[in-house]
């Protein structure tokens, strides 16, 4: 075999390099390999948890409605109380948020692609910050929507356009435990949010602000502030990294070679669009995906509210809902790694939803009184707290494990196909959340809403 020539399935190898004190050609072996990777940790350091770090504070203020609902409640200074909110505006208002992403999530990769992505990214930083500092202002039901409507706008282009970021700089085989990593922060901003709204709860009517208003300040001034630095340290493309030597640039463009995506590739076609919602693989994931897609969106949202229906009394209920999601960290990390590990991406994702499954219906059907009396009686509240944990673990793991998944149905879609399917894969799951929001509020008990 060749060294061009390459095994039907698998990624091309990596074709001769030229070493640059000898000029003479290398072939593939051991030190192109090596290179290969001190190439992709390089990459990773730069790449990964400053993707990260951008999504964790996307999701901070995505989220912290559900933590302003109930903050000060008991004092009638929470978000519903003070804008004169029921309990279904509160649903149509997150429901607002999701059909605003789901509009403009596809189209926001075209001009992450137009702008460059270090440039693009930053604009939505900023603009979702300033939106969920606005959102302290807000005196009104037709406030909350209007400004709900917009952070869904601007935040509808984060995870697809990072998704597609990743493409530029690494292998589809290397891709899903980045993407895994990137999608665990999420976790981390569930435990960094009630932490934070424990503390903020405790700032209520400061300079004369409810606790609500001083939590949206304080979680969107961050995204303001980092919009700048990820303005200047996010890099864009390998061709153009300066951290990069001009080997390691060559090796970056000849691993990628018929895999990934460049500054300057060719644009989508709308055959490539055709291509993509005609392949029947994709709508069986899709199906899949619509299931555990909707725990995942309404944990963020309504924990909270049902941490306060177990028996936790205001700042409490906060407070009560960081263990659930600091575990679910190193669980989603742990799933994500496993499942790589023995190649068993269908089995975690399954365990794991059955998982969630058991933890929604515990909460649902396990008599209140009954979760309290435990409690009161054993001084255990983590058993409380199981069905949150068992939640949390059904919301976070299969969505990581469903997403390295998606190797059952590239090798029949073109490579233009391939990137833009994360873009669509999450627009047509965002069109089946708000029925979560639904579910959720209406199976909730009188004393959550």
């Amino acid at each position: 075999m060749s060294d061009k020539e390459a095994v039907p399935g698998y990624d091309a190898p990596v074709e001769a390099l030229e070493d640059v004190e000898s000029g003479s050609p290398r072939q593939n072996g051991e030190i192109s390999e090596a290179k290969s990777k001190q190439l992709v940790r390089r990459q990773d350091y730069r790449i990964i948890p400053l993707s990260a770090a951008i999504y964790l504070l996307c999701y901070l203020d995505r989220s912290n409605i559900g933590n302003a609902k109930v903050l000060n409640s008991t004092t009638g200074d929470d978000l519903l109380t003070r804008t004169h909110m029921t309990a279904y505006q509160y649903t149509i208002a997150l429901m607002i948020f999701l059909i605003a992403y789901a509009i403009f999530e596809v189209p926001s990769n075209y001009f992450l692609k137009k702008v460059r992505p270090s440039r693009w990214i930053a604009f939505l930083m900023l603009s979702w910050g300033s939106i969920t500092v606005g959102f302290a202002g807000v005196q009104s039901y037709a406030g909350v929507v209007v400004v709900r409507f917009l952070l869904g706008v601007f935040e509808a282009g984060l995870f697809p356009g990072l998704v597609y970021y990743l493409t530029f700089w690494y292998r589809p085989e290397e891709r899903s435990i980045r993407v895994a990593a990137i999608l665990a922060s999420a976790t981390l901003a569930g435990a960094f949010g009630g932490a934070i709204a424990y503390g903020v709860g405790h700032m209520n009517q400061v300079q004369g602000l409810s606790g609500w208003r001083w939590l949206f300040i304080l979680e969107g001034l961050p995204s303001i502030l980092s919009a700048f630095f990820v303005w200047f340290a996010l890099p864009d493309y390998p061709e153009t990294a300066s951290w990069l030597s001009a080997e390691e640039k060559a090796l970056a463009a000849q691993r990628l070679s018929g895999h990934g995506s460049q500054g300057n590739s060719a644009a989508m076609t709308w055959a490539d669009a055709k291509s993509t919602l005609l392949e029947w693989r994709l709508w069986c994931h899709y199906i899949i995906y619509f299931g555990i897609s909707v725990p995942f969106s309404s944990l963020s949202l309504f924990t909270p509210s049902l941490t306060a229906g177990l028996g936790f009394e205001n700042l409490n209920a906060q407070l009560m809902t960081v263990p659930p999601y600091a575990c679910a960290y190193v669980v989603t990390l742990a799933a994500s790694w496993s499942a790589d590990h023995f190649n068993a991406r269908a089995l975690h994702s399954s365990i794991f939803s059955l998982l969630g499954a058991v933890g929604f219906i515990a909460s649902a059907t396990l008599p209140r009184m009954r979760i309290v009396l435990v409690m009161d009686v054993s001084l255990s509240q983590p058993r409380v707290l199981l069905p949150v944990f068992l939640r949390s673990w059904g919301g976070f793991p299969p969505i990581c494990t469903r997403r390295r998944l998606s190797g059952w149905q590239l090798p029949s879609i073109s490579r233009w196909a391939r990137r833009a399917r994360s873009s669509v894969y999450g627009s047509i799951r965002q069109r089946r959340l708000p029925r979560g929001t639904r579910w959720v509020t209406g199976s909730m008990p009188a004393s959550c809403s």
